[in-house]
């Protein structure tokens, strides 16, 4: 198994980043990196519940998705088993630190060699996608 592991000070509470990852609204803003968006078909955030949704890249493409809720620990951890390839199962932990909470980031693919071969596209993907949740938080904050 791969895993990636990125961590992102949020200058707000555990309660209000796990808003931002739980509401589906919000999620289709922020989810994924850079210059994409997101179309979702189907949001049941509850442990067994699905996760299927379209990410639609900066350069026209689109790339469907589907994930299980296997955790939803309110407000400290949500973890997601993406069941389409490739597959990974990815755990986000909230930890309230003084004047906000770290959010940690852990993703794990099934399979090393496709986790080895995505590193160039992952790791930056990956602190992009906490770079828009802070984003979403924040903004969402002043609101």
């Amino acid at each position: 198994m791969t895993t990636y592991t990125t961590s992102r000070e949020i200058p707000a509470s555990p309660e209000q980043v796990f808003a931002a990852m739980c509401d589906p609204v919000r999620l289709a803003r922020w989810w994924g990196p850079d210059g994409f968006s997101n179309t979702f078909s189907e949001c049941d955030l509850v442990p067994g519940g699905r996760w299927v949704l379209t990410m639609h890249g900066p350069d026209g493409h689109q790339y469907p998705n589907e994930a299980v809720f296997e955790e939803i620990e309110a407000p400290s951890r949500f973890v997601v088993h993406h069941v389409s390839q490739p597959r990974y199962r990815l755990t986000v932990t909230l930890v309230a630190v003084p004047g906000g909470c770290t959010a940690t980031w852990q993703q794990a693919f099934e399979d090393a060699r496709i986790g080895e071969r995505l590193a160039p596209i992952v790791v930056p993907a990956n602190e992009q996608n906490l770079a828009r949740l802070a984003a979403e938080v924040l903004g969402g904050l002043s609101a």
